[in-house]
């Protein structure tokens, strides 16, 4: 089965030490980070069906920021890869115009 919707993933056979496992793609790491870690069971509904139920691993929000951030910055690169000539160079004046935009701004670190 090779459907790339964000519930049905292919997996395949791997050797983690000497235990036997299963190798998810990336692309369940990042459509469900909040699995990503987790531990759960295995439970065998007939000779080719498995239920895999996990606890989702809490996440600090500091820790959810990260996720995100890290998906905004891969999107980003994804873009500038793709569409390279839609980058333009971050200048002095363009520096200069975001310091007075924010001249006076308190920012609540809370």
């Amino acid at each position: 089965m090779s459907d790339n919707s964000n519930n049905n993933y292919p997996v395949s056979p791997a050797k983690i030490g000497n235990q036997d496992g299963y190798r998810l793609p990336r692309a369940f790491s990042k459509d469900h980070p909040e699995l990503v870690g987790a531990s759960g069971h295995v439970e065998v509904l007939d000779e080719n069906t498995l239920l895999v139920r996990l606890n989702p691993v809490k996440k600090t929000e500091s820790e959810r920021d990260d996720v995100m951030m890290s998906l905004f910055l891969d999107f980003l690169m994804k873009f500038a890869i793709e569409e390279p000539e839609s980058l333009v160079a971050y200048t002095e004046n363009m520096s200069q115009e975001a310091n007075e935009l924010l001249a006076g701004v308190e920012i609540d670190e809370d």
